[in-house]
């Protein structure tokens, strides 16, 4: 659903809002390189179908493909992300421990709702980093994303220093939250309404435990069960090793995910992740087998808005005043009436 601010005043025009956006891409990106000893690699824009590479999101939306002439008419799809096609990576480089790589990731998406914050283009910073078995904790998972709100907070700092009439929106610290205690705290509010009410109390909320069923027998949010660990216990006492990171948007008045991340199956969860979705067909994947047989290294990792990084910094009330899409004429119609210019 679309949502016009009641006040908003475009900070950036058009012109300078593209050099901005320059900046703050290029900046985080390193500073992101530098909190997780990340390198950049090139990555696909499609993967061939069939081989259990691609992402399956939350396990049901389907991604644009084509068939490939050239190789005998075998079917290829554009990646939704790049969650299972970067641990693969990982094992092919051999990357140790402590290590990882990022790399701009591109995808088209159809079947989104076009609003402020969706739509059918998405690129993100994928990102994957090698781990020890011991590493697989919630500890482990707090630093990492301490680590990635810090280089935010940095960037927030050179906007802020450029553009002084940005004034910084980010909390001191991200606080941290399982999505059961949100249920507990707020049980007769949907999953996207208790995100609200966290992400308004706190400014940034990083919410634990995204794709395993909760007290009332629902996960707080979809998630594919092939590449974040949902299903292990942690030390809370509750389950999953994964989580979205949540900022308050004063400009929508509303939560706002800027990342989705999590420490990556085990063998061992995998399987079980498998069995509790009814999927075990999968086991016969490539990338599945891999991993089952201990091919692959234990790793954490994610995806952060690139778009959604610069509409958030940027104080924009609409993502696409920050990427080039296609959006309905009636949307474009409405945003032009209130100030809101889509590139």
């Amino acid at each position: 659903m679309l949502i016009i601010p009641k006040k908003y005043t475009l900070k950036l025009l058009p012109e300078t809002t593209e050099v901005a956006i320059q900046h703050i891409k290029d900046s985080f990106q390193k500073h992101l390189s530098k909190a997780l000893n990340l390198r950049r690699v090139t990555a696909p824009l499609f993967v061939l179908s069939g081989t259990g590479i691609n992402d399956d999101l939350n396990g049901v939306e389907h991604p644009v493909s084509f068939n490939i002439d050239a190789i005998g008419g075998q079917k290829a799809e554009v990646v939704h992300s790049l969650a299972k096609w970067k641990r693969m990576k990982l094992g092919a480089y051999d990357i140790a421990p402590g290590y990882g790589l990022y790399t701009d990731m591109n995808a088209i998406r159809t079947f989104e709702d076009l609003d402020n914050l969706h739509s059918l283009y998405v690129d993100q910073w994928d990102w994957e980093k090698t781990i020890r078995e011991e590493d697989r904790n919630l500890d482990y998972l707090k630093d990492t994303v301490k680590k990635i709100y810090s280089a935010l907070k940095k960037v927030e700092a050179e906007i802020y220093e450029k553009f002084p009439h940005i004034t910084p929106w980010l909390p001191e610290e991200v606080t941290f939250i399982h999505s059961q205690e949100l249920l507990d705290k707020y049980p007769g509010l949907t999953p996207k309404e208790r995100e609200n009410k966290a992400a308004k109390e706190f400014g940034a909320v990083f919410i634990i435990g995204i794709g395993a069923p909760l007290s009332n027998g629902e996960p707080h949010d979809g998630r594919a069960p092939d590449y974040d660990d949902w299903i292990s216990s942690n030390e809370d006492g509750y389950k999953g090793l994964n989580g979205d990171l949540i900022l308050w948007n004063p400009v929508l008045e509303c939560g706002f995910e800027l990342s989705s991340m999590g420490i990556r199956v085990s063998p061992e969860s995998l399987k079980a992740q498998l069995k509790e979705r009814g999927c075990e067909e999968r086991e016969k994947f490539d990338f599945h087998k891999s991993l089952l047989n201990g091919e692959l290294p234990y790793a954490i990792g994610g995806g952060i808005g690139q778009s959604r990084l610069c509409m958030y910094l940027l104080q924009k009330a609409h993502i696409g005043e920050v990427q080039a899409s296609i959006w309905p004429a009636d949307q474009i119609e409405a945003c032009r009436a209130h100030n809101i210019h889509l590139l």
